[in-house]
C-alpha cells in the first residue's frame, strides 16, 4: 500500500500557544528522526470518547535534534481530535508514525508560489526553507481571517522577507487566486495547503488560467467541509438496515464497525480507494475529498467514506451478495 505506516512511540517535550487557537506541540520519538521530506506529516494515535483513533498533522519545519514540531488548531466543529491533542502535557507518551510527505513537488523548476490558508501554513515552513536554499524565485501567500491568527508569521517573515505576503481578512487584504495564478510565469509550480473551499477555488482558478493540473500541488485537511459536522445515517440498499454515523466518527469507521469491511488506504480523501456507491440521498452529501471532480461531486453517485459526510440519510450499495451481508446465515 502506498500509505503504509510505520508506528513508534514518542514523548511530549513541550507545548505552547502560537495563537489563541493554535498550539505547538514538540514530540521526541523513541527512534530519532534526523531528516524527512519537506512538507511531511505524521499520524498521531488519539483516544476519543474511549475509542482509539488517529489524526494527521503536518510537521512545522524539519526535525531538530531528533524532535518534531506540529501545530494543532483547536476546532469547535471537529470530531474530537484537536481537543485530545490540546489536552496533552509534557512528559506524556503518544504513538506516532514516521514522517511522510504526500506533496508531489517538482523541485527542478525555477518559479514557485506557496499558498497557505489558516492552519495550512504548517507544512509550508519546511517547503519554503527547502526552496529558499535552492535560490529559486519564490513567493508565499498566507491567507488568514485576521492578523492575530497568523501562526508562524514571524518565522516565515525572517525566512522570506518581502517574498511573504499576508492576506488578512480583517485588513481587507483578501487573496485573489485568479490574479495570483495569472501573474505567474510559464512553467511555475503552485504548492497549496488549506481548507477544502480554498482547494476547490484554487483548482478552478488554476484550470481557468490554462495551467497544467500536475503543476498544482496540494494537501488537504480531510476534515473540513461545507456543512457542520453532525450525526447522519447510512442505509444499506440490499437490506434497508440503517447505520448511525456519530459526529465524532467517520462513515468508514461506522461501516467497518457494522461488519462491512470497506477497503481504504490514505483515509484523507485523496486516493478514492474507500469510495462507495450512493443510490439515494435524503438530505445532502458533504463531499470533503479531493479525489472526485466537481462534476462527480455534483452527481453524488459515489462518496469517499473516510472523510465525506452527509446531512440526513444516504443509501449505499455495498456490492455484497446477500449471503455475504453481515448477519447473513450460512
Amino acid at each position: 500500500m502506498r500509505f503504509a505506516e510505520q508506528w513508534t512511540s514518542s514523548t511530549v517535550v513541550s507545548t505552547r500557544n502560537l495563537t489563541s487557537l493554535i498550539r505547538e506541540i514538540v514530540l521526541e520519538p523513541d527512534v530519532a528522526v534526523t531528516t524527512c521530506a519537506p512538507g511531511s506529516h505524521i499520524n498521531v494515535a488519539v483516544m476519543i470518547d474511549g475509542q482509539a483513533d488517529k489524526r494527521s498533522y503536518s510537521l512545522v519545519g524539519p526535525p531538530e535534534q531528533g524532535r518534531l514540531r506540529i501545530a494543532v488548531r483547536l476546532a469547535a466543529d471537529s470530531r474530537g481530535g484537536s481537543q485530545a491533542m490540546w489536552a496533552l502535557k509534557p512528559g506524556q507518551r503518544i504513538d506516532i508514525t514516521h514522517p511522510t510527505s504526500l506533496f508531489e513537488i517538482d523541485w527542478s523548476r525555477q518559479h514557485y508560489a506557496l499558498i497557505a490558508g489558516g492552519i495550512g501554513v504548517t507544512p509550508m515552513l519546511g517547503i519554503a526553507a527547502a526552496l529558499a536554499r535552492r535560490s529559486t524565485e519564490l513567493t508565499m501567500h498566507y491567507a488568514v481571517k485576521s492578523r492575530s491568527d497568523a501562526a508562524l508569521h514571524d518565522e516565515l517573515s525572517s525566512l522570506l522577507g518581502d517574498r511573504l505576503r499576508l492576506h488578512a481578512g480583517d485588513e481587507d487584504a483578501r487573496l485573489d487566486l485568479d490574479a495570483t495564478f495569472r501573474a505567474l510565469p510559464e512553467g511555475a509550480v503552485a504548492v497549496l495547503c488549506g481548507p477544502l473551499r480554498m482547494l476547490e477555488a484554487a483548482r478552478h482558478a488554476w484550470h481557468q488560467a490554462g495551467r497544467p493540473a500536475s503543476d498544482l500541488c496540494f494537501e488537504t485537511f480531510g476534515s473540513s467541509g461545507r456543512l457542520p459536522t453532525s450525526e447522519f445515517r447510512v442505509r444499506i440498499a440490499a437490506t434497508g438496515s440503517e447505520i448511525v454515523v456519530p459526529r465524532d466518527r467517520s462513515m468508514l469507521d461506522a461501516l467497518n464497525a457494522a461488519g462491512f469491511e470497506v477497503i481504504s488506504d490514505c483515509e484523507r480523501g485523496e486516493c478514492g480507494v474507500c469510495a462507495v456507491d450512493v443510490t439515494a440521498i435524503e438530505g445532502e452529501i458533504d463531499h470533503r475529498d479531493v479525489f472526485f471532480s466537481e462534476h462527480q461531486k455534483h452527481d453524488s453517485g459515489k462518496m469517499c467514506a473516510c472523510v465525506s459526510r452527509a446531512r440526513g440519510t444516504v443509501t449505499i450499495d455495498t456490492l455484497y451478495r446477500p449471503d455475504q451481508l453481515p448477519g447473513a446465515v450460512a
